[in-house]
């Protein structure tokens, strides 16, 4: 086992762990609240456990999706308003609780974290998937187009996965407000993807034919 990298590992997932706590429960002004709990323990749980297999079976992966440190401007404005959307997202969501603004039902926050679940599903599969997937936009050596499973339907099924994922935690959290904050992932990583695409077409052999092949980025029949 790579010590570095196990150490580094639970190092970035304690932090986040310790910055999300902060970020939910400080602004809601106590640690009794149920939605809170919940997203955290179905974020947490399977990220620890994934960290867990990734280490096992895959560390040269888990190196790459600990690596979030981009080269191109563009896409460091991207992770910038990504940063500060979630900010408002669950500072938002906390101070819901807080004043009790708009509060969902609680079998909304249940129905979101079983989206939230099948979200995480689909993003283990795209790991499975793909070994080449890094956290940064780049091309890396020996890289090939993948073109089965998932990327057979769409072009960026990690960012579906993420897509769910995100607009399902303020629903887990009930906080509509922060449903709507959250709407802003969708430019911010229309974004993303139309500098990765241009990346990959100019370095990645077959990605142009592999854009021919398969038309939708994200949902199918849709986008």
């Amino acid at each position: 086992m790579d010590k570095q990298l196990f150490v580094q590992a639970l190092v970035k997932f304690f932090g986040g762990v310790l910055l999300l706590g902060a970020l939910l429960f400080l602004p809601a002004g106590t640690l009794y609240w149920r939605e809170g709990w919940l997203l955290m323990g179905i974020l947490f749980v399977p990220m620890f456990l994934t960290g867990l297999f990734m280490m096992k079976k895959s560390p040269e992966l888990l190196r790459k999706r600990l690596n979030v440190r981009e080269e191109q401007s563009e896409q460091k404005q991207v992770i910038l308003y990504s940063g500060l959307m979630f900010l408002a997202v669950f500072l938002t969501a906390g101070l819901n609780c807080r004043f009790g603004w708009i509060v969902l039902p609680k079998a909304v926050s249940l129905i979101a974290a079983i989206l939230f679940l099948l979200g995480y599903l689909l993003y283990a599969e795209v790991l499975r998937e793909n070994a080449y997937l890094s956290r940064t936009i780049e091309v890396q050596e020996g890289q090939k187009v993948i073109d089965s499973g998932l990327y057979g339907i769409v072009r960026h099924p990690m960012y579906m996965s993420t897509l769910l994922l995100f607009l399902a935690m303020p629903l887990v959290l009930g906080s509509p407000l922060s449903f709507l904050i959250a709407l802003l992932y969708i430019p911010i990583i229309a974004k993303r993807i139309r500098n990765e695409e241009e990346v990959l077409e100019e370095g990645l052999e077959g990605y142009r034919e592999y854009k021919q092949k398969v038309r939708y980025r994200i949902i199918p029949f849709i986008w």
